[in-house]
């Protein structure tokens, strides 16, 4: 038993310093990614969505004569994905998956992204056998249904993978909560669709934070079973470790896809095709 107490304060030292390094460590790869991407809010949204996104131009919304920072499917997927996560957060702690009723749509939504994926991608290749013309406005339906779909298997998987007490409950338990969730998508739609600056802005801004979002979540519950510690959160601010580290992660991840594809393009545009 006295043996124990130096081991034990051995760890929390060690612990501590690990704690110090995490936090120096991600001050300095976010420092180092800020400077050395494009200025200004949307140029670092263009950063993140140049990891993740072809970011071709005619398949792009436009804030006056600007691209956005993601092509139009990917902007709907990962805008959806963040309404999705918020939405679905305001439930509390609920880690149970959607019922069968709600997990058809959802599978429908998916189906419907790589259908209209493929079609559009056969475009590509002049004379390439194609069902029907390729539209924006249905790139950004199919990209927000598989954003909600994320959201909806993701957010139950933290809840279930961190929380020492989870309700087992769906929070999208039947229509009444899944329906006003499809017409926030909509709106979310509409408002990219209506071209007005003023709303692309902002949405630009979040589309780019979504895809930090959704690798933070992603890698932070990567470090939580890395570390054995699944089920063993109580409150929020007890999670701010395996947050950091997540979020460490994620950008490392942007970053060095951000530089791969800068080597290998010289430019920060998208692909020209």
């Amino acid at each position: 038993m006295e043996n124990s107490t130096p081991r034990v304060g051995q760890f929390a030292k060690l612990y501590f310093i690990l704690k110090v390094l995490l936090v120096i460590a991600t001050g300095l790869v976010l420092v180092g990614w800020w400077m050395n991407t494009p200025p200004g809010l949307l140029g670092k949204a263009d950063a993140a969505g140049y990891a993740v996104c072809h970011r071709i131009s005619s398949r792009s919304f436009l804030i006056g004569d600007r691209q956005t920072p993601l092509c139009v499917r990917c902007s709907g997927m990962y805008l959806g994905a963040v309404l999705g996560t918020i939405y679905l957060a305001s439930f509390g702690k609920k880690g149970g998956m959607p019922p069968l009723k709600i997990s058809i749509i959802l599978g429908l939504f998916l189906i419907a992204f790589a259908f209209d994926g493929a079609n559009s991608y056969f475009h590509f290749f002049p004379g390439a056998p194609g069902l029907y013309q390729p539209e924006n406005w249905l790139r950004l339906l199919t990209g927000t249904g598989v954003g909600i779909g994320i959201a909806c298997v993701l957010v139950p998987v933290v809840h279930q993978t961190i929380w020492q007490r989870v309700d087992a409950r769906a929070a999208l338990a039947g229509w009444r909560q899944f329906i006003p969730l499809l017409i926030l998508a909509g709106l979310l739609d509409l408002a990219l669709l209506s071209d007005i600056p003023a709303l692309h802005y902002p949405l630009a801004l979040i589309s780019g934070a979504g895809v930090l979002l959704i690798l933070s979540m992603v890698y932070t519950i990567v470090w939580v079973m890395i570390s054995k510690r699944e089920n063993k959160f109580v409150q929020y601010r007890d999670l701010w470790v395996p947050v950091l580290a997540g979020f460490l992660t994620a950008l490392i991840q942007i970053a060095a896809f951000d530089a791969g594809r800068f080597w290998l393009t010289g430019t920060w545009a998208g692909f020209n095709l």
